[in-house]
């Protein structure tokens, strides 16, 4: 289904999971500041219309990888937010069982392969499951998501090498916000375009404006459906704008006022907003919307912080699959 062919109640559905990553990630941030989340949690806050447009397309059969900063992916391909909120504050309810944490998300009944905290280490393992798909005659796809600071890794041009050479059934999304971590991308790469690493492996690129759900929805529709017709690769690379730190309690010493302010008017959120306005939509209805997201978040939250810890005596459950642990036996 083409943009053109969005009608109200699915532009509302848009609007309501760009909230519901948003006020997600807030109670998140929170959290982290109050010491109840293990570790340094990365958030997305500002590219959350990377995650809404392109997972609107996916399948739950389809398989997705992300990396450090995956909780809008997660949530955007169909996760529950109360098993996602359980693990990243290291529940039992959680969809790792409370032993994955923030950045190493794995949701397999919706599809999520799993997030990774290594820059890059997340796209050969997508093409690996394309692979797959690709051998079992299936016509599932794989999509990963990652950050502009991957292009620099030396994997990221393997896989696409392979993913060109063998065709695969691989959506790379490259969610490009200009920071690798601490540093801009005019200060790593003298490539401005995460697009051109495609030409010379023949894989067909676009870039788009990563901060409009609409403009992602449309180029994303594009691309699978290429991608399931013919079974080869494409490129989507995204430009957006992280409005958070590189994680909770990153002071952003390197960025203006200035700079900051300016990016603000370009909220995914905002923009949706402006143009549901145009279409008709009351602001009662767009305020009703994030009041209906934020409570059920935080009785998401709330049930989520009353559940169980892991208990420390099955530590080693789940390490290995159990026909690993069979083979190894043998």
């Amino acid at each position: 289904m083409s943009v053109k062919e969005l009608n109200k109640d699915m532009l509302l559905a848009f609007y309501e999971q760009l909230w519901r990553i948003r006020l997600f990630e807030g109670q998140v941030q929170r959290l982290a500041a109050r010491g109840e989340v293990p570790g340094f949690p990365h958030l997305s806050t500002g590219q959350e219309a990377v995650a809404v447009g392109v997972c609107a397309h996916l399948r739950e059969d389809d398989y997705l990888f992300s990396g450090h900063r995956a909780h809008g992916h997660v949530l955007a391909k169909g996760s529950d937010p109360y098993a996602v909120f359980a693990e990243i504050i290291g529940r039992q309810d959680g969809v790792c069982r409370g032993r994955g944490g923030s950045m190493h998300l794995v949701d397999v009944a919706h599809g999520v392969l799993g997030a990774t905290g290594v820059v890059a280490g997340n796209v050969s393992l997508a093409a690996g499951a394309a692979w797959a798909a690709q051998v079992r005659g299936e016509s599932r796809l794989a999509v990963v998501f990652f950050g502009d600071g991957a292009t620099g890794a030396g994997v990221f041009h393997e896989t696409l090498n392979l993913a060109s050479l063998w065709q695969l059934p691989l959506l790379l999304v490259c969610e490009n916000n200009g920071m690798a971590e601490f540093t801009s991308r005019e200060e790593h790469s003298n490539v401005a375009k995460v697009s051109a690493f495609a030409v010379p492996y023949d894989i067909p690129a676009q870039t788009i404006d990563g901060n409009d759900v609409l403009a992602v929805y449309e180029a994303a529709r594009e691309a699978i459906e290429a991608i399931r017709a013919s079974g080869a690769p494409r490129l989507l690379e995204c430009m957006t704008y992280r409005m958070a730190g590189h994680y909770v309690g990153d002071a952003q010493h390197y960025r203006s006022k200035e700079e900051l302010a300016a990016m603000k008017q370009k909220d995914p959120i905002d923009r949706l907003r402006r143009h549901l306005v145009k279409q008709g939509v009351s602001d009662n209805e767009l305020e009703a919307v994030a009041a209906r997201v934020k409570t059920e978040l935080d009785a998401v939250v709330d049930r989520a912080r009353r559940a169980p810890r892991p208990d420390p005596a099955t530590v080693l459950e789940d390490v290995y699959s159990t026909a690993f642990a069979m083979a190894q036996r043998a």
